[in-house]
């Protein structure tokens, strides 16, 4: 019997559009989707995407992007 995996969570990475390069941008894994759902903002350091990650606004965002992907 297999066991289900836990998706992980939200993460920072280096934006990889060009146009907004030297940037981070938060992905969001979804299940039964192939890419990560990206959050529609830039961030100029890491830090700064993962503390938004944590944050109220990023912690509902977060939830709004999981909760749409299930309908």
């Amino acid at each position: 019997m297999k066991k289900k995996r836990a998706l992980p969570t939200a993460y920072a990475t280096p934006t990889k559009d060009t146009r907004f390069e030297g940037t981070f941008e938060v992905l969001v894994p979804v299940p039964d989707r192939v890419k990560p759902h990206r959050a529609a903002q830039q961030f100029a350091t890491l830090e700064a995407a993962e503390a938004w990650i944590h944050s109220p606004e990023g912690k509902d965002a977060i939830e709004r992007i999981l909760s749409e992907s299930g309908k």
